[in-house]
């Protein structure tokens, strides 16, 4: 599909470029544009104009210190916002932060709060703006029309949604040129009404007194909260500084800086213009008075008039008082778009929504169906709630208070408890990350608290009721809040319901955890896809094999969802249990093969002419890489199946390289035989097993190769370190399919853990090479395995002797187990049988099999070795 002028990415997201990592555009705002996002957010006009007569209906003449007393939970809050940032600059802000501290279930809840806010709020910017709209051209009428204004609002959605899509420069220009124009204006009010009070004072006009500013002459604390929840609405949207941090120059720390100038700024604002506007017009409840109901939901269209006057410049200066309303409502309801959609974006990232919204588009950098899905949300509010009750309407906005009140709370909690470990470092911590943000979230669940349960569930407050079984008549703003993030609540488990399932499998059918061995320290990291069902078939494995020797996997299954991880498991499955056979790379790649098309068969896809095509969450075509590191002899064999290629990273020099190893098909298909190849690995080296999910971001396959040897040359710390760095650098951002990588960093067994002998085919021999294993286990001091060890050691260098003849060698290693090898150069295995009474022989090996753990026997290019284990004392 085409949107202005360029296709929308409907495949994989854009890479990650700057600070947030997920494909948004890098440095697109400084801090200019950071605090005029944060202001223009507030909508300080229209703010004003909305709630000011409520505040002075419920406090009266102290109107002016609870606007500014609202100043003190929201710096307060802004504060958490800094530190959080500066720790973890993501876009999903509360959501993401909340994750980190709380866990998925308070993150999602507190991401929800945020949508819940900016969607209802922006159903009334809408309205207000079409409302201003009709009477900055003087057509009063149609701002009283209910279709008319709902026609023009949808309008005014679309636009400015467009607006948002085009990209953040683009939006941020708009923002810096009506915020001025907003300011300029509310100053030159603000100035005009106190110059008027003091020169020409209308008859409502009252001289500004000292206790407007005393909060205890508020007449109760009920009155109190009230008006500090209308307070809070109007400093709301300052995070949206936050919101877009990722987009941000150095966006641990500008974002911080915008939000507490923003918050500032606001409070002179707030506080100049309610005492001026209270000065001219009073609190009475007729005329201009700021307690006339009729008026209380735009008191500065009334007051522009009064002030400026309605003839020449006057009625110039009051249509410019209604214009700076418009533009005020059109400015903050663009940058409420902002932060929704990159909430929602940030959620979508980390699986909490369906991930379509996490695709960004490849031109304007901004989330494709973030920005799109939250304006048709809006809309659809919008027109539901027009359509349904003006005065459900009005309540609804009353109860964004409760969702701004319980998203900021949340925020201010989560800053102590994600910094509890570093408070006590030093006084800054304790004041920065702990006092001031646990301050204002306990301010903010008070409020909400207070608010939720006793002003706005009172049935006589706002302009609906509910009868609430079990309760009774509880006011609308009430149930309106609670039950909107109530719906967070019970949506949370449906949409992520698929994912986690499907995510929750795959968890379980891979390593829990990487076992230690003597050959290997290993590291491994899965991302899983960020698609509908959020995983694939990536699997990796470290199997301990016979000899202190290691087994490493790295498997790709096409496709997605429970069908993709289901097959992952037979496979893995078959892979140990191959392994267990000690068979060659090459050999277990073919037997896998054979056990991938006969699953295709028993599922009904055979090849062949007419045949329909598997689904592509079937085996065939999965790609495989096996590798067998021997720690006595630091050789690897290597084979593949598919275009899965390792990397060697060498210890000496740190540089990375390729081996060359024959390609083979992949499991399946069929064709040319598997082939190993053999590598030498110097102690130290790395060797790193990966899927091509780890290189998708890169422009091709090749960069992507070249891009993860620049990680790993001269890689020589942490490997978990290491894996961190990888992913870090190649998959920034939300990723299309699975992404596997394993990095094995190889040892060589210490001289002094195993002992060799070469034996003559001479029966006399064998007493011989007893003593000297006797004598080693002395060394040892494992004297209670000598008994047993001499007689496995006896009775297979006996068989070699015996039935094959030529070369033996025999070898002992003491690992977490004692290992026993006899070597000779026959290709027959020994088989463990029941031996009749009557027989003379056949009971050695089923003695040697119930005296060890295990026993086994592996083939090499000169013959076989036999092994046996025995558990140490």
């Amino acid at each position: 599909m085409r949107v202005f002028g360029n296709d929308v990415s409907v495949g994989r997201p854009a890479p990650g470029t700057g600070a947030g990592r997920k494909g948004l555009k890098s440095n697109a705002l400084g801090l200019f544009s950071s605090v005029a996002m944060g202001l223009a957010s507030t909508a300080p006009a229209y703010s004003l104009a909305a709630t000011l007569g409520i505040i002075v209906a419920g406090v009266g003449l102290q109107a002016p210190i609870v606007t500014m007393l609202a100043f003190i939970p929201m710096l307060l809050v802004a504060y958490a916002f800094r530190e959080l940032n500066a720790s973890n600059a993501d876009c999903g802000t509360t959501f993401t932060w909340a994750t980190r501290a709380f866990g998925p279930r308070v993150g999602w809840m507190g991401g929800w709060g945020l949508v819940v806010a900016n969607i209802i709020v922006m159903a009334n910017l809408a309205e207000v703006a079409a409302a201003y709209g009709f009477r900055l051209v003087g057509l009063d009428d149609l701002a009283n029309d209910r279709l008319w204004t709902t026609a023009v609002g949808v309008g005014w959605i679309v636009v400015l949604t467009a607006v948002c899509y085009v990209g953040i420069e683009f939006s941020s220009a708009v923002q810096r040129w009506l915020l001025c124009l907003e300011v300029a204006v509310l100053i030159l009010f603000a100035l005009a009404a106190l110059v008027r009070v003091y020169t020409d004072p209308p008859p409502t006009a009252i001289h500004v007194s000292a206790s407007w500013f005393n909060p205890f002459e508020v007449p109760s604390v009920k009155a109190l909260t009230s008006g500090l929840l209308a307070g809070v609405f109007i400093y709301w949207g300052w995070d949206t500084a936050f919101s877009v941090n990722e987009e941000t120059v150095d966006s641990t720390r500008i974002p911080g800086r915008a939000a507490i100038l923003a918050t500032v700024l606001l409070l002179v604002m707030y506080g100049l213009v309610s005492t001026s506007a209270q000065a001219f017009a009073g609190v009475g409840t007729s005329g201009i008075g700021l307690g006339n109901t009729r008026d209380s939901e735009d008191v500065l269209s009334v007051l522009g008039q009064a002030v400026f006057g309605s003839q020449g410049a006057g009625l110039l200066l009051s249509r410019l008082l209604i214009l700076m309303v418009l533009t005020s409502a059109l400015a903050s309801a663009e940058t409420t778009i902002l932060p929704l959609a990159r909430t929602v974006f940030s959620m979508a990232v980390h699986k909490a929504v369906p991930a379509r919204f996490a695709r960004v588009h490849r031109r304007f950098l901004t989330p494709t169906w973030g920005t799109l899905g939250m304006g048709v949300a809006s809309l659809a509010l919008y027109v539901l709630l027009t359509v349904f009750s003006r005065n459900v309407v009005a309540d609804t906005i009353e109860s964004v208070g409760l969702a701004i009140a319980f998203q900021y709370g949340v925020t201010g909690f989560a800053c102590v408890w994600y910094h509890r470990k570093v408070l006590a470092d030093n006084a800054g911590n304790l004041v920065f990350k702990g006092l001031l943000p646990g301050l204002g979230g306990l301010i903010m669940a008070l409020l909400f608290l207070y608010a939720t349960f006793v002003v706005y569930a009172n049935p006589r407050y706002g302009e609906t009721t509910v009868d609430v079984p079990l309760i009774g008549r509880t006011g609308g703003v009430t149930v309106l809040g609670l039950g909107a993030l109530l719906i967070g609540l019970l949506l949370m488990p449906v949409v992520t319901r698929g994912h986690g399932v499907a995510l929750k499998l795959q968890r379980n059918l891979l390593p829990r955890r990487l076992p230690r061995h003597a050959a290997v320290d290993a590291a491994s990291r899965y991302l899983p896809a960020d698609n509908g069902s959020g995983v694939g078939g990536d699997w990796y494995d470290v199997i301990p094999l016979s000899g202190t020797r290691v087994g490493l996997v790295v498997g790709d299954v096409l496709g997605h969802g429970l069908r993709a991880a289901a097959t992952m498991g037979r496979l893995r499955t078959g892979v140990r249990v191959l392994a267990r056979l000690d068979l060659t790379p090459d050999e277990l790649l073919s037997r896998l093969a054979d056990l991938v098309e006969e699953s295709a068969c028993e599922g009904g896809h055979r090849r062949g002419p007419g045949r329909p095509r598997p689904h592509t969450d079937e085996a065939l075509g999965v790609s495989c890489v096996y590798a067998v590191y021997d720690p006595v002899s630091a050789q690897c064999s290597l084979a593949r199946a598919g275009n899965l290629v390792p990397a060697v990273v060498d210890p000496r020099t740190g540089l990375v390289h390729r081996p060359r190893v024959p390609p083979g098909p992949p499991l399946g298909v069929g064709g040319l035989p598997y082939q190993s190849t053999e590598l030498e690995l110097a102690p130290g080296s790395l060797l790193a097993l990966f899927t091509d999910g780890l290189l998708q971001t890169a422009r091709d396959r090749e960069a992507g190769l070249v891009q993860l040897a620049r990680v790993l040359t001269g890689a020589r710390g942490s490997l978990e370190a290491l894996c961190d760095r990888a992913v870090a650098d190649l998959l920034p951002g939300p990723v299309d399919v699975d992404a596997t990588l394993l990095l094995v960093r190889t040892r060589l067994l210490d001289r002094t853990q195993f002992a060799e002998w070469s034996v003559l085919p001479d029966p006399a021999a064998v007493a011989t090479v007893r003593t000297a294993v006797g004598k080693q286990l002395s060394d040892w001091d494992l004297h209670d395995l000598a008994f047993t060890s001499e007689l496995v050691v006896s009775e297979l260098v006996t068989n070699a002797i015996r039935y094959v003849g030529g070369p033996i060698r025999v070898r002992l290693i003491r690992d977490r187990a004692l290992i026993c090898e006899v070597s000779d150069t026959g290709h027959t295995s020994p088989n463990l049988r029941h031996a009749a009474s009557e027989d003379e022989g056949g009971r050695g090996l089923f003695i040697i099999a119930q005296m060890t753990h295990r026993w086994g026997t592996r083939y090499t290019p000169t013959g076989k070795t036999i092994w046996t284990e025995q558990d140490m004392p």
